[in-house]
């Protein structure tokens, strides 16, 4: 079968499958643009069970563009602790505040006005213009470029722009009127039946009949990615110094890595038992008991944290930290998910 032929039977099986088979997710609901747009930046290098959990707690303090466009960056950082890659919540912020100001509050309806927002690439202005305003347009994320390249029989590396590109344009040539089912129908059998990990369910697959890796017995061979990810690794010691009811924390800088979140004080080694004296001596602290509670390895995307963790009581304050109550540090400061198991 030609690939022209066969990329033109995907829209049809595709839409079939995805209409008897999706998920029930809070944000297929109502599907707002608003709605979309929020969840789709959440879903960005974010698993969908961990997603769910802030979804429905961040659009109640947070229902509409205006909302979020006026809120206070540390009541936003705090609705997104826990889900990572802090920079996609403060774009959000800015691309409300233009949309409130050139759009009177409405989100883009074209895919070229869209991506014109900060943090909005190809493939989330592709999901908000389909999804939301049913534009023909392809939304191409890993789910799908593996989807295509295995249905196509395609050896072509997936990390590289160009072949991406390629991809797209495929889609893009098929894509049928119903272009939200379609797109979330290809991300769907990505993320549930055509799987990054372990071996597809293709006995179960609506494209099974057509798809070349697995005729061709190519399954574990594609998608083909050659590039590979070297993280540096850093070595930290975490202290959660105690004063009676009280916890220090400290706020990072507003550039680079977590920025303008809070943390617990930190070293960037680690050290022994008895090398901790002389480091709360740097900040003005007497320490009285010392506890070590254990471990944590944090992974982003370019950087291993190794991080081992000591309790303090401490016999005094000092100024260089911000002392406060555990309750409001679950409520109020914005604690990357790094220092949460110390907590």
């Amino acid at each position: 079968m030609e690939e022209i032929e066969l990329m033109k039977k995907i829209p049809g099986l595709i839409i079939q499958w995805y209409q008897q088979n999706k998920r029930d997710l809070p944000w297929r609901k109502e599907k707002t643009p608003y709605q979309i747009w929020i969840s789709e930046i959440m879903l960005q290098q974010t698993k969908i069970k961990s997603v769910k959990r802030y979804y429905n707690r961040f659009l109640k303090e947070l229902p509409n563009i205006q909302a979020l466009a006026e809120v206070e960056e540390e009541k936003l950082l705090k609705l997104w602790e826990g889900l990572g890659y802090y920079n996609r919540a403060r774009n959000l912020k800015k691309a409300a505040h233009i949309i409130k100001e050139n759009y009177d509050g409405n989100m883009p309806k074209t895919y070229e006005e869209l991506i014109k927002l900060p943090g909005i690439g190809e493939y989330t202005a592709g999901a908000i213009a389909s999804i939301a305003y049913n534009q023909k347009v392809p939304a191409v994320d890993g789910n799908v470029l593996r989807v295509i390249s295995r249905i196509l029989g395609s050896k072509k590396d997936v990390l590289e722009m160009k072949n991406k590109k390629e991809f797209a344009q495929k889609i893009k040539a098929i894509m049928p009127k119903q272009a939200g089912d379609f797109n979330e129908g290809l991300m769907e059998l990505g993320e549930l039946i055509c799987i990054p990990n372990g071996y597809p369910f293709c006995n179960i697959c609506p494209l099974k009949e057509i798809c070349v890796a697995k005729k061709e017995n190519l399954v574990a061979e594609i998608p083909v990615r050659n590039q590979k990810i070297k993280r540096r690794k850093e070595e930290k010691t975490v202290f959660l110094l105690r004063f009676k009811n009280k916890i220090a924390i400290q706020k990072r800088t507003n550039e680079g890595l977590l920025a303008g979140m809070y943390e617990f004080p930190n070293i960037n080694q680690k050290i022994k038992n008895k090398q901790i004296e002389s480091v709360l001596e740097n900040w003005k602290l007497i320490g009285n008991r010392i506890k070590k509670i254990g471990t944590h390895h944090h992974i982003f995307s370019h950087i291993e944290w190794n991080m081992v963790g000591y309790e303090i009581q401490v016999k005094n304050i000092n100024s260089e930290f911000i002392w406060v109550k555990k309750e409001d540090i679950l409520k109020k400061y914005p604690i990357p998910g790094a220092f949460i198991p110390f907590l």
